[in-house]
């Protein structure tokens, strides 16, 4: 069977490193916000091209931790309205709900998945203060226009990054000598997650925000250690929500291997385009830059159930990336009678295909060959 994702097999090349961090760690006897998350935030924030990293506990603390950040600023109130794509992962949803905030759901486009941006005017209302756009997939939404819809509405702009470590904007056509811009350096703050899964992925969890905005930089440091800036002096409401020293240590060791092996993807990524043929399916659409890392490769068919089970019965896992659209959980009752027809669309259709830097040639040419056949 080839698996969906070997996260053994991903992380076996680091083991030694792996271990030397984990004594390290214990050398120093320093657990909690030690001397590798401080690194870990130094490295990612340059990564990235922000001024700031702050490592949470994990992404979804990124997500809420920006919101009731902006709050304290008050640039930001509850019950202010949040503009987010509709077929998102609900982590990005809950989130919004978790600060106190109220979801707008809006349509993606089926070329991208992402955010339709054509949309997004005609949600904003007086309530509208900020839009969460997410790089569903890997790939960057349409940023550009997205920040200038902002700034003509003075809202705030936040990226639900997490899965898109490293995607660049335009780097196919990128101008010589002009800085690139990264996920988390293309509105005014980004969550992250670090789940195993991700394409950089700690073993276990983690997540981190990175800004260029100084005071939420200053404020969100403080939320995530129970709103203290000195030790049992509690300047806000905040809570436990702190990157694992460990896992930052883990990090460390794999943040410098990240654009090699998202690039790798982009290969898989390729092959993947230009060799399925079969006109039962429909490929994602991609302009062959970096600005999408392939977190996930998301074809669309009809008879996913039974393309599912033909793909395993050939010995290939694949993965629904995600069933059930997130206004018709049953989590969000205030949402369930709401139509979005290409997201529903989208979450009925989609089928995620093994991608990944250890996913041999060999595999990646049976993979094709068994989805020609069908």
């Amino acid at each position: 069977m080839i698996p969906f994702l070997d996260l053994k097999k991903i992380n076996t090349p680091y083991e030694t490193a792996f271990q030397q961090k984990m004594k390290t760690v214990l050398e120093n006897g320093w657990y909690i916000l030690g001397e590798e998350v401080r690194a870990f935030e130094s490295n990612f924030a340059t990564y990235c091209g922000a001024k700031y990293c702050i490592g949470v506990g994990k992404g979804f603390d990124a997500l809420v931790l920006i919101f009731k950040g902006y709050i304290e600023l008050a640039k930001l109130k509850k019950g202010d309205e949040v503009i987010v794509p509709a077929n998102t992962y609900i982590a990005s949803i809950l989130a919004i709900l978790e600060a106190d905030l109220i979801p707008v759901l809006v349509e993606p486009k089926f070329e991208t998945y992402n955010i339709n941006s054509d949309l997004i005017e005609e949600k904003i209302t007086l309530k509208t203060k900020a839009i969460l756009v997410v790089h569903l997939y890997g790939q960057l939404a349409e940023m550009k226009v997205i920040n200038a819809i902002a700034i003509n509405h003075n809202l705030l702009v936040i990226e639900d990054a997490a899965q898109a470590h490293g995607a660049i904007a335009n780097s196919k056509f990128q101008i010589p000598n002009r800085k690139l811009q990264k996920a988390g350096n293309r509105s005014d703050a980004a969550a992250f997650s670090f789940y195993p899964g991700k394409n950089l992925g700690a073993l276990g969890d983690g997540g981190a925000i990175t800004t260029n905005d100084s005071a939420l930089a200053q404020i969100v440091f403080s939320l995530r250690n129970y709103g203290s800036v000195t030790k049992y002096y509690n300047d806000y409401a905040g809570v436990n929500s702190r990157l694992d020293e460990l896992q930052a240590a883990f990090l460390n060791v794999k943040l410098p291997h990240l654009d090699a092996e998202n690039e790798k993807r982009r290969t898989i990524a390729k092959r993947y385009l230009t060799e399925i043929e079969n006109d039962k399916i429909q490929l994602p659409k991609w302009n062959l830059s970096n600005n999408h890392v392939f977190h996930l490769f998301v074809i669309r068919t009809e008879n996913r159930m039974e393309l599912k089970q033909y793909l395993h019965e050939n010995g290939i896992q694949t993965v629904i990336h995600y069933p059930v659209p997130p206004h018709k959980q049953k989590a969000l009752p205030d949402y369930n009678m709401l139509s979005f027809p290409i997201t529903e669309k989208i979450h009925e259709t989609v089928l995620s295909l093994p991608i990944s830097p250890v996913l041999t040639t060999e595999e990646v040419t049976f993979i094709i060959a068994i989805l020609n056949k069908y």
